[in-house]
């Protein structure tokens, strides 16, 4: 896959998103167009957009509609004279003319976490995102009983070894026993903007789980409603009274006793792949709250978060990440007599 410094030299100079846009055009229409956001590739930053305007506007028309910055931040950026029309400072209100350069500096405080080198994956990163291999047993963020060892403070090390300040934001999270890819967000615009495409399914999000037994079907989807019965209660159920919830899967191989399955995420419900498998009467491998726990299998459920296909919030080029199984999930494949090249 290339790197994001290499996708500079394939486009010439900006990067286009389109947006839908509704304007109001008298009391009772409303007309969707299509709004584009001209990003100047070789100027981009974490905390940095550089923007050709490409219509007559003012600027927090294109601060508030076009990269979704709140009232409250552009309130700052004016405190702080962080916004420049054509290398001068510009109030929000200014009008802004086709072909004006727009530059946005974004300046807020890092979260406080201790950076620690946890030995981490980093597969992939750009101005606005980093994508980890989180490895089990790992908490994504701090809590009481897991202050330290957490995937915050891997990410605080990482971004602490780059010099860049930004916050970590996680734009997606995974239970602490489920391995694979978590994303994470250097600056508000790229979380909002990829909270939103997963919000609508426009994220390709793909699991592996070595499940008990055979499964039958060799694909199929799982429509079943997930409910928490009790406020203090860690786990879920399918009940009538839950969130619509849908999961794709697709056998990849049948084992002893035992099948390697692809899932793919249409909603992203808590616990939804492990509670929908275990309702089907196909808990995963070392599930010890929705299976059977097996030590001399697995230490915890065979889940891993395997692939994720995505476009780059600000630029728009299509991201396509793997990663590989982890060792513990290989030797369990190999125990049951599966086959691991394909899945390193």
């Amino acid at each position: 896959m290339p790197s994001y410094n290499s996708l500079y030299h394939r486009h010439k100079i900006c990067g286009t998103i389109l947006k839908d846009k509704i304007l109001l055009e008298g009391p009772k229409r409303r007309v969707k167009v299509k709004v584009k956001v001209l990003f100047i590739r070789d100027r981009q930053k974490w905390n940095s957009f550089v923007i050709r305007v490409d219509r007559d506007l003012k600027i927090k028309d294109l601060l508030l509609d076009d990269l979704n910055f709140s009232v409250r931040s552009i309130s700052k950026m004016k405190r702080d004279k962080n916004i420049y029309k054509n290398g001068q400072v510009a109030k929000p209100t200014s009008m802004a003319k086709t072909g004006d350069i727009i530059e946005i500096e974004i300046k807020e405080e890092k979260a406080g976490f201790v950076g620690q080198d946890l030995g981490v994956a980093i597969v992939y990163e750009d101005q606005d995102l980093i994508v980890a291999d989180k490895p089990p047993f790992m908490v994504v963020h701090p809590t009481k009983s897991h202050f330290e060892g957490t995937l915050a403070n891997a990410i605080s090390y990482h971004i602490d070894s780059t010099g860049e300040d930004c916050r970590i934001r996680f734009v997606n999270r995974l239970d602490m026993n489920t391995s694979g890819l978590v994303v994470i967000a250097k600056n508000s615009y790229a979380h909002h903007r990829l909270s939103l495409d997963m919000g609508q399914d426009r994220v390709h999000k793909e699991y592996l789980a070595i499940v008990e037994g055979i499964v039958e079907k060799d694909s199929g989807t799982l429509d079943f409603p997930i409910y928490r019965e009790a406020e203090d209660s860690i786990s879920r159920i399918v009940d009538p009274r839950g969130q619509r919830s849908i999961t794709h899967f697709r056998v990849l191989q049948r084992l002893d006793g035992a099948s390697l399955v692809s899932l793919r995420l249409e909603t992203g419900r808590t616990h939804q792949i492990r509670v929908h498998l275990s309702h089907i009467g196909h808990p995963i491998i070392g599930d010890d709250l929705y299976g059977r726990p097996d030590t001399s299998l697995i230490d915890r459920q065979a889940l891993h978060a395997y692939k994720l296909i995505f476009d780059q919030p600000r630029l728009g080029d299509k991201i396509d990440l793997r990663a590989g199984l982890p060792l513990d999930m290989l030797a369990l494949l190999e125990k049951i007599g599966g086959v691991t090249d394909d899945y390193k």
